[in-house]
Formats: structure tokens, C-alpha cells, sequence
């Protein structure tokens, strides 16, 4: 018996293409990889291009705040220190370089002070400081500086320029102050607008070099201010605060301050020339700040 052998079914065309049409082949996708590819290399590149500006933006904004910051700060206390009590120091080596200045805590004008060739006394009298903090009894009484020597030596003794002060007693009635020094002292010279100075401690800026190439800006204080013939170096003075980096002056052939002292006509001038280089960038200030002489 012969068996009937059907030929297998065929699908109709229609829905063949039907099928076909949902599929895609090998060229298609490997064209849509490369063009994806192309796509994400783009984007990605755009992206690490701007986060790069950014970056590199950002860094040098805040070194030039820092700097601003910086040199606004060393002039205010600049011109608000002790006249002639400005000295300049380098190492020698190009290692750093730093200014000192003693600022003015309180001032005024003195009405009875014991001053040679008067005897020595215990006491004095002198006017209530409006401008600046009232003079307290942890304060050094300082009158006549003409050389940093004057301002950075407390007396021991019983003659001198600068004493320390045991108590002070005020009469707000008559707007003046008593001085008691504790012991029979003798001022050396008389200011000829009876002016003085009460003052407490030194302070130094220091560009200190940490490579060849760059060099830190800090300030320093609350480090005592026996120190007459010569300022202290950075690592006599403790700890100092970070005030500015990336600073790239070569100290000694480049330094980033100079000092002019003060004549019988002119002030004294601390010239602030420090160099900043950031992400390739530099820039410099060329900046003078003046500093009266009179005492």
C-alpha cells in the first residue's frame, strides 16, 4: 500500500515579509554600533572638555582669592603698625623671607609721663584712646620708637622706651587713664605730639619656600617680640597660618617684598611684588603700601 506523502505546508508570502520586517541583519547592527560609538566618544569628550575648564577655572579663582585676600590683609596691618617698627629679612639661602611689624593696639596723646630729664616715677596720665582698643594692663606702653631696636625691647630696668603696665585706671569723667607701672621708670625721649602707643605682640608675614619652584605665604603671631638687633626666623615663631600659596617668586634674585625706610620727607614704603603661577597661568601684583614715620 502506497502511503500518501503531503508536501509540507508553506507559509503565505504576506506573512513571510511580515516576519522578515521584524528582524534586522549583521550589517545593520554592526552600523548601529559604530554609530552609537561615534555618538558616546563625542559626548563623553564634550564632557571632559567642560569638567577640565572647570576644574582649571576653579582653581584659579581661588588661588587669585586667596592672593586678594592676602595682600588686603597685609596692607591693613601694615599701615596700622607701630611707625618705624617695619623690617624686612631673608635667610640668605633663598629659603624665605619675611617682614615684621608691631601693630598699633591703642593710641593717643599722653597728658603727664615720666620722661628724662625728669626723675623716674611710678605713675602716669594720658588720654582714653577713641580710634582704636582702650589701653589695658596687658599692654606694653611704648613712646618715641625711631628704630626697630626702640619697639621690639621691652625694659627691664628703670629707663627705656618701652614698659610694661602693672594696672590702668580710668576716669571716664575727665576721658583720661592712670598708669601704674609698678615700678620707677624713665621714658627716654619726649614725642613731640606727646603721642604713645600701646602695644602687645609682633607680627610677621613669611614667604617660605617649599621647592625650588614654589613657596607658601604665612602669617605668624603671638610669638613675643624680644628681639631688638634681629627678627626671628619662621621656625622661632611656632605655627603660622596659610595665608597664600602657589607663590613662585625666586627669593633673593625675585624677592616678593622690599623695603624703603622713611626719610626726614617721605614715609617708608614695604613694596609687595609676589608672582603667582596656577595651571599655567601667572600673574603678579605690583603693590606699595606706606607707612608713617611719625612717632
Amino acid at each position: 500500500m502506497q502511503a500518501l506523502i503531503r508536501p509540507a505546508s508553506r507559509l503565505p508570502s504576506r506573512k513571510l515579509k511580515q516576519l522578515r520586517g521584524r528582524g534586522f541583519t549583521l550589517v545593520e547592527m554592526v552600523t548601529v554600533i559604530i554609530i552609537l560609538g561615534v555618538l558616546v566618544l563625542g559626548v563623553s569628550s564634550f564632557l571632559i572638555f567642560g569638567t577640565r575648564i572647570f576644574i582649571d577655572a576653579t582653581s584659579v579663582d581661588k588661588v587669585m582669592s586667596q592672593s586678594r585676600f592676602a595682600i588686603e590683609r597685609m596692607t591693613r596691618e601694615l599701615r596700622n603698625a607701630v611707625p618705624n617698627s617695619i623690617r624686612v629679612r631673608d635667610s640668605g639661602d633663598g629659603a624665605w623671607q619675611c617682614v615684621e611689624m608691631m601693630p598699633i593696639i591703642s593710641s593717643a596723646s599722653y597728658m603727664d609721663m615720666p620722661i628724662a630729664p625728669d626723675p623716674a616715677s611710678q605713675f602716669g596720665s594720658l588720654m582714653q584712646s577713641s580710634a582704636a582698643a582702650p589701653l589695658t594692663a596687658d599692654q606694653f606702653l611704648l613712646i618715641y620708637p625711631l628704630s626697630p631696636a626702640d619697639v621690639y625691647t621691652s625694659t627691664a630696668g628703670t629707663q627705656g622706651k618701652l614698659f610694661s603696665i602693672d594696672s590702668v585706671t580710668a576716669d571716664n569723667l575727665k576721658n583720661d587713664i592712670s598708669i601704674d607701672f609698678g615700678r620707677a621708670v624713665r621714658f627716654d625721649e619726649a614725642s613731640p605730639r606727646q603721642r604713645y602707643f600701646g602695644v602687645q605682640s609682633a607680627v610677621s608675614y613669611c614667604f617660605e619656600q617649599v621647592t625650588p619652584e614654589l613657596s607658601l605665604l604665612k602669617r605668624y603671631a603671638d610669638y613675643g617680640f624680644n628681639h631688638p638687633n634681629l627678627q626671628p626666623a619662621p621656625a622661632d615663631m611656632g605655627t603660622g597660618v596659610l595665608m597664600a600659596e602657589n607663590v613662585v617668586n625666586t627669593i633673593g634674585s625675585n624677592s616678593p617684598m622690599a623695603y624703603t625706610p622713611g626719610t626726614l620727607r617721605n614715609n617708608a614704603m614695604v613694596h609687595l611684588n609676589p608672582l603667582f603661577d596656577v595651571q599655567g597661568q601667572s600673574f603678579q601684583y605690583h603693590h606699595q603700601v606706606q607707612v608713617i614715620n611719625v612717632p
